[in-house]
């Protein structure tokens, strides 16, 4: 058995862990100037004005952004994997909605401020290409993981 049927209040540490999840998207979305819905996002200060975009941050802070995501996408993908059972623990916190939301907004942004920036070193775009659509592929991935689990085993069963 894993961890979680040894230990059955792992649930409720992954249910007070999901909202510090599902902030992290809120933080990418925020580092690109994206604002994002669904009941946690958080009003605008007026003074607060966003500059900073995907298209026009540093080259380094891009770089930061993608890698982020990707090992973020990457975790919850192999953790879900591994442990489909936390699907229900997820769906409490909207996570499809909240996936699907993140998903539209922030990957059309960051897949044209990759396209559309100058490189010195083509290696450096190849790179970014590469995680940007590795997240997008285990976004997708723990999307259908999330949807087998939550909505078709139980009419199978």
């Amino acid at each position: 058995g894993n961890i979680f049927t040894q230990q059955p209040s792992y649930f409720s540490d992954l249910d007070e862990t999901l909202p510090t999840v599902l902030q992290v998207f809120n933080n990418i979305l925020h580092k690109c100037g994206l604002q994002c819905e669904g009941a946690s996002a958080e009003p605008q200060k007026l003074e607060e004005k966003v500059s900073v975009t995907a298209g026009n941050m540093p080259l380094q802070e891009l770089k930061d952004v993608v890698l982020y995501l990707c090992d973020t996408c990457t975790t919850l993908w192999a953790f879900l994997d591994v442990f489909p059972l936390a699907c229900q623990t997820f769906q409490k916190h909207e996570f499809c909605y909240r996936l699907a939301s993140f998903y539209e907004l922030a990957i059309p942004e960051l897949e044209s401020a990759i396209k559309k920036r100058h490189y010195e070193d083509n290696s450096v775009f190849a790179d970014l290409w590469r995680r940007i659509s590795h997240s997008r592929k285990k976004m997708m991935e723990v999307f259908h993981i999330l949807i087998n689990q939550v909505c078709l085993q139980p009419i199978l069963e």
